[in-house]
C-alpha cells in the first residue's frame, strides 16, 4: 500500500515523460483506476485515502486539493524518485498508459455509467462527497 500522492507523483511523471501530460480532471479519474486494479488484481487497495463520489465522479481529495491550482491545465510538476515494487510499477502503468490517451470526458461518462460505483453513492447529488466504499469500487464493471 501507497500514499495517494505518491501514486499521484508517479502517474503525473510517467505522463510527462511519455509526453502525455495530463490534467487534475484526468489524474482523478486514474487514479480511481488504479485503486479498481489493486483491488480486482491483488485484492488489496494501492493506497489508504478515500474516494468520494464528486459531480465529475470519483475524486481523491488529497490529491485533488495538492493539484487543483492547475484547473484544467496540464500537470507538468513532479518530484520524482518513486519506491514501487515493480509488480505494482507494471500494474499503475497498465492503467495509465491505457487511461492517459482518453478524452477527460469520455473518463467521467466511463466512471458515471449507471449502476456502477459511483453512480451508486452520488445518487443525483444527494450523496455528493460522500465516500466511495473500496467492496464497490472492486465490483464496479
Amino acid at each position: 500500500m501507497y500514499n495517494v500522492l505518491d501514486i499521484a507523483d508517479y502517474v503525473i511523471e510517467k505522463c510527462v515523460d511519455d509526453g502525455h501530460a495530463i490534467s487534475n480532471l484526468q489524474l482523478q479519474k486514474i487514479l480511481y483506476f488504479i485503486q479498481k486494479k489493486f483491488l480486482q488484481v491483488k485484492n488489496e487497495v494501492a493506497f489508504p485515502e478515500r474516494i468520494e463520489a464528486w459531480q465529475f465522479g470519483p475524486v481523491v481529495p488529497d490529491a485533488y486539493y495538492d493539484y487543483c491550482g492547475y484547473g484544467a491545465m496540464e500537470i507538468c510538476q513532479f518530484k520524482g524518485d518513486h519506491l514501487f515494487s515493480e509488480n505494482d510499477k507494471a500494474l499503475m502503468d497498465s492503467v495509465i498508459s491505457e487511461k492517459r490517451v482518453d478524452n477527460p470526458w469520455d473518463l467521467v461518462e466511463e466512471t458515471h455509467k449507471s449502476g456502477g460505483a459511483w453512480d451508486q453513492i452520488f445518487k443525483n447529488g444527494r450523496g455528493n462527497k460522500e465516500i466511495i466504499p473500496t467492496e464497490l469500487i472492486k465490483d464496479d464493471d
